[in-house]
């Protein structure tokens, strides 16, 4: 297999629409997830806590759709288009066909069930339309929550890699899953 790259593409679900980044998100994203300490508590970048950071990081997902390569959604209810969460693909390795995705969702949005409706959406794209055989998830081993939603969206846990990510809270371990294109048949 060989990955061919389409781009951050529309992506429908029953209840959600999977979507380009714009410019004319950043008020949203910050009231409705970057800005919430509970939200970022296992990621990578902490809470936001002046939307000009937020603005420039959404100029570069913006900017960076120029790539075929680039996979950055946000997230929003196919009801009224309410920006949720977001979800995107953090690193790539061509040589085996992977690629790992992130994603993060507003406290008001969870456990019901959204974040799995839209990862399964991203890996099917990313497995039947990409061509990745391998698609890789990582979450902080405190945060069960991101692992039942990868559990759901059928991803095998394959173990806890020790120091393996730096978040802002330090370096911290890494709860590994994935799925094989081959588990989806």
């Amino acid at each position: 297999m060989t990955l061919t790259h389409l781009g951050t593409q529309v992506l429908t679900t029953p209840r959600l629409r999977l979507r380009r980044f714009s410019v004319d998100d950043v008020d949203a994203m910050y009231a409705n997830w970057a800005s919430d300490p509970e939200v970022t508590a296992f990621l990578t970048w902490p809470a936001y806590t002046d939307k000009e950071p937020l603005r420039e990081y959404v100029a570069q997902v913006v900017a960076s759709y120029d790539s075929p390569a680039s996979y950055h959604w946000i997230i929003e209810l196919a009801a009224d288009a309410t920006p949720i969460g977001s979800l995107g693909v953090v690193d790539t390795d061509e040589a085996i066909d992977m690629v790992e995705v992130g994603y993060c969702i507003g406290r008001p949005w969870w456990n019901l069930g959204y974040t799995s409706e839209a990862l399964g959406a991203v890996i099917a794209f990313l497995v039947d339309q990409v061509g990745a055989n391998r698609v890789e998830a990582i979450h902080d081993p405190e945060n069960v929550a991101s692992g039942r939603v990868m559990a759901k969206c059928g991803m095998r846990h394959e173990g806890v890699l020790r120091s393996r990510q730096r978040s802002y809270r330090g370096i911290k371990d890494a709860s590994m899953w994935a799925i094989l294109a081959d588990d989806r048949t």
